[in-house]
């Protein structure tokens, strides 16, 4: 637990699902976290319970379509605790379907989110990292970047392409800073609240509800990452139930 104590962690997507347990991870392991999300509601309460459990937290509500909150995150962590040790880029979206539905909307959507958010929190955490000299990106992927299968061409591909950007990130970043890219699979979450296309909303409903792993289990992936003495970067890790295929 060493290696967690006073750090401080940014975390997008922190209202829920992975977001929300590795902020409750973290900090009780000693860090001070600073939460994002769209809903402002669940991460306030999410933030007082965390300091009702004798941590510490912030937040701010974050859209990650947007570089101004990105950057505002970022400067929240510094202004209150004085430094950014890590960012964890979690926020994403999966409204998948057939490329036939042409649902150009969910396409926009998810490269919006998924890659565009990554690389705005890469501008605004970059700077900041550069001038401390010590830092470290957790960019969330998936397995659906490593292997794609039908109906998930378009979120396999932001998927996919999080994990170039944080190859080259990690090529480019020198002996200070550290890149892992965490890539889970089925998880116990409500992401499939965003899928428009009916048969592919009870596909992974059903799907989940089978085999899916509790948030937990890529909280604690994280964690592990950021352990890690400073001249130890884990580049990825996947982590997924025994269950899936």
């Amino acid at each position: 637990m060493s290696g967690m104590k006073g750090k401080v962690v940014a975390i997008t997507g922190a209202s829920s699902g992975i977001g929300e347990a590795a902020a409750l991870l973290l900090a009780s392991r000693g860090a001070k976290v600073v939460l994002g999300a769209r809903r402002l509601e669940p991460l306030a309460a999410l933030t007082a319970r965390i300091g009702d459990a004798g941590g510490e937290a912030a937040c701010a509500a974050t859209d990650v379509r947007r570089r101004s909150d990105l950057a505002g995150l970022m400067a929240l962590a510094c202004e209150r605790y004085g430094k950014l040790d890590v960012l964890i880029s979690n926020a994403g979206v999966m409204p998948i379907s057939p490329l036939d539905d042409l649902r150009v909307d969910d396409w926009d959507e998810m490269i919006d989110v998924n890659i565009k958010g990554v690389l705005y929190g890469i501008a605004a955490a970059l700077p900041v990292f550069r001038k401390q000299g010590t830092g470290h990106f957790v960019n969330i992927a998936s397995t659906a970047g490593h292997k794609t299968v039908a109906n998930q061409s378009v979120y396999s591909a932001t998927k996919f392409a999080v994990r170039a950007i944080s190859e080259g990130l990690r090529q480019e970043a020198g002996d200070t800073l550290r890149v892992t890219v965490v890539s889970p699979g089925f998880v116990r979450t409500s992401f499939t609240d965003g899928v428009t296309n009916p048969e592919m909303k009870a596909q992974l409903e059903a799907a989940r509800d089978r085999f899916a792993m509790p948030p937990d289990a890529v909280a604690r992936a994280i964690a592990f990452a950021i352990e890690q003495p400073a001249d130890i970067d884990v580049g990825e890790i996947i982590v997924r139930p025994t269950a899936q295929g």
